[in-house]
């Protein structure tokens, strides 16, 4: 075979690389997905990447991904839920002692969330033990140091959800109310940043506010606030009657003290309200399972 024999042979080589590249880039633009689809990913993926620890994709943050990634909230409740669902199964089924499940059930949804709630929680129980005015509250928020009242206040939620969580009775209903309060109350709480005042012009509450289409996820946060309540209700009785009772105590109690101590809602004051919010709930469920087993 000659040198042009070899020429001719490279260029259909070549020929066939270039068109085989073609038909591989034709074939990716063929699967790529919707791009309704993908500002739905991307929304999912900013509300985990803000609101939890779990490994998610770290889209970069633009009008259409943070439209209605307040919306998506509650999806991280759906994680939580399953999880602490999970864990029950598994201390039935290995019949553990009742502190280790407490404590399975008490850690689950820290470790989910990577304690972002909890840290506002300290935040606004330190400002609240002030006693200042609107600005050096606000200020406090800021101040990255722990303070004692915040270490005092912690240290007693969770003395108080270890106890809750032992008194809870490892039963279906029981365990599948909670999960359902998981869900709920990420649910009101998207609701209140989207409807309630706010108390300044920079921070995360401020973020997602501004960012969110307000009415229409108002109306779909609506929409899943009565759907899970109403399953609530229905699944857990007279014990989902009193979760439901505390979930909108702890909702008028944080537009009350939102509005009169610190002008509107921060991000601080929503993972107060979270964490306050899923504390009175599982009071409420035991206290309603107790009282369903006195009378029965």
């Amino acid at each position: 075979m000659n040198w042009e024999s070899w020429k001719g042979r490279a260029r259909q080589i070549k020929a066939r690389a270039a068109q085989a590249k073609a038909g591989a880039a034709g074939r990716a633009k063929k699967i790529r997905l919707p791009g309704w689809l993908s500002t739905v990913g991307q929304t999912a993926a900013v509300a985990f990447g803000m609101f939890s620890a779990v490994p998610a994709p770290q889209p970069a943050w633009n009008e259409k991904n943070m439209k209605y990634a307040l919306c998506a909230f509650p999806l991280v409740g759906v994680v939580i839920a399953l999880a602490f669902g999970c864990w029950g199964w598994a201390a039935a089924a290995l019949d553990l002692p009742v502190l280790l499940r407490a404590a399975g059930f008490c850690l689950l949804p820290v470790w989910i969330t990577g304690g972002i709630h909890l840290d506002g929680y300290a935040d606004t129980c330190d400002a609240l033990a002030s006693y200042g005015g609107q600005e050096k509250r606000l200020a406090i928020l800021k101040d990255p140091h722990c303070g004692a009242f915040a270490v005092i206040r912690l240290c007693s939620w969770f003395a108080a959800d270890l106890g809750l969580c032992a008194a809870l009775p490892l039963t279906t209903r029981a365990v599948g109310c909670m999960q359902l309060g998981f869900v709920l109350e990420r649910a009101i709480s998207g609701w209140a940043v989207a409807a309630l005042p706010l108390a300044k012009n920079t921070g995360l509450a401020h973020t997602f506010s501004t960012a969110a289409a307000r009415q229409r996820v108002k109306l779909i946060l609506t929409g899943v606030i009565l759907a899970v309540s109403m399953l609530l209700v229905g699944f857990g009785g007279v014990s989902g009657w009193a979760m439901l009772a505390a979930a909108l105590a702890a909702l008028w109690r944080y537009a009350a003290v939102s509005r009169r101590d610190f002008g509107g809602i921060t991000g601080d004051l929503a993972g107060w309200f979270l964490q306050r919010c899923e504390l009175w709930m599982l009071g409420a469920l035991v206290a309603g399972q107790l009282l369903e087993a006195h009378l029965l």
